[in-house]
C-alpha cells in the first residue's frame, strides 16, 4: 500500500522539487512562474507541506507499524496534521491571491476552493475525533483528507488518456478532469471506510474481536489525524 501510494505521488512530488530548485536557484523568470518569483512562500509552503502529508501518511496504511508502533504513529500525525494544514492553506491562498494562468477559469478555480476547503475540514474533524478518543471517526475523516492531499497524482492519471487521444483539453475539460482526481480519490476512500466498518459489524455479530480489522483499510489515519486524505 505505501508502494502505490508514494508512487501515487510521485509525479506532483518530482514536479514541486523541479519548481523548489527552480525558485531557490535564481532561474530565469518567465511568465508561467513569474507568479511563482513574486511571492515564493506559498507555494515553497505548498510544495514542503503536500509531499510530507503524501509521502509520510502513507505510511500510515501499514497495519504492522499501527499495531506494533503507536509511540511512531502518534509522532507522525503531530508531522502530519500541521503538514496537510500547510499544503490546503497554502493552496488556497494561491488560488485566491496568485494571478490566474491561461488556461484555468473560474469553474477550477471554484473546484480548488471547494476541495482544498474540504481538506482542511477532513484534517479538523479528524484531530476533534482523536482528542476525543473517537478512532473510528478519526480514521475515517483523516482517509477522506488523505485522498483530497493526493488529488494531484490522481489528477495526473486523468488528464493522460484525455492528451494521448484528444490533445490539449480546454479550459473546462481541464477543470472537469482536475474534480475528477479529487472525486475518483474520494469515492475509494468511502469504499475503504465503509468496508472496514462492514468488517467491524460483521466481526461484533460473531463475537470476534475488531481491533486488528481496523488497521489496513484506516491505516491513513495520521496519529493526530492524517489517516489522512480517519490520513
Amino acid at each position: 500500500m505505501p508502494t502505490l501510494l508514494i508512487t501515487l505521488a510521485a509525479v506532483p512530488v518530482l514536479a514541486g522539487a523541479v519548481r523548489m530548485a527552480e525558485l531557490t536557484s535564481g532561474a530565469e523568470v518567465t511568465p508561467e512562474n513569474a507568479r511563482f518569483f513574486a511571492a515564493p512562500v506559498p507555494v515553497l509552503l505548498h510544495i514542503v507541506g503536500a509531499t510530507l502529508f503524501c509521502v509520510l501518511g502513507a505510511f500510515q496504511f501499514v497495519p504492522g507499524l499501527r499495531r506494533r508502533g503507536r509511540g511512531w504513529h502518534r509522532t507522525a500525525g503531530r508531522l502530519l496534521v500541521p503538514a496537510g494544514l500547510v499544503a490546503a492553506l497554502s493552496g488556497l491562498w494561491m488560488t485566491l491571491f496568485y494571478p490566474q494562468p491561461a488556461g484555468d477559469g473560474d469553474l477550477l478555480t471554484g473546484f480548488r476552493l471547494l476541495f482544498g476547503s474540504a481538506m482542511v475540514g477532513c484534517i479538523v474533524l479528524g484531530f476533534a475525533a482523536v482528542l476525543r478518543r473517537n478512532f473510528v471517526r478519526h480514521r475515517a475523516w483523516m482517509i477522506r483528507g488523505y485522498a483530497i492531499g493526493q488529488g494531484a497524482g490522481t489528477q495526473a492519471l486523468t488528464h493522460l488518456p484525455w492528451m494521448l487521444f484528444l490533445g490539449m483539453p480546454g479550459e473546462t475539460g481541464r477543470a472537469l478532469l482536475v474534480a475528477a482526481g479529487w472525486v475518483i480519490n474520494l469515492a475509494v476512500a468511502e469504499w475503504i471506510i465503509r468496508g472496514r466498518r462492514t468488517v467491524r459489524t460483521l466481526r461484533s455479530t460473531t463475537g470476534a474481536g475488531t481491533g486488528a480489522g481496523i488497521g489496513a483499510g484506516a491505516g491513513i489515519g495520521i496519529a493526530a489525524v492524517s489517516g489522512s486524505a480517519g490520513r
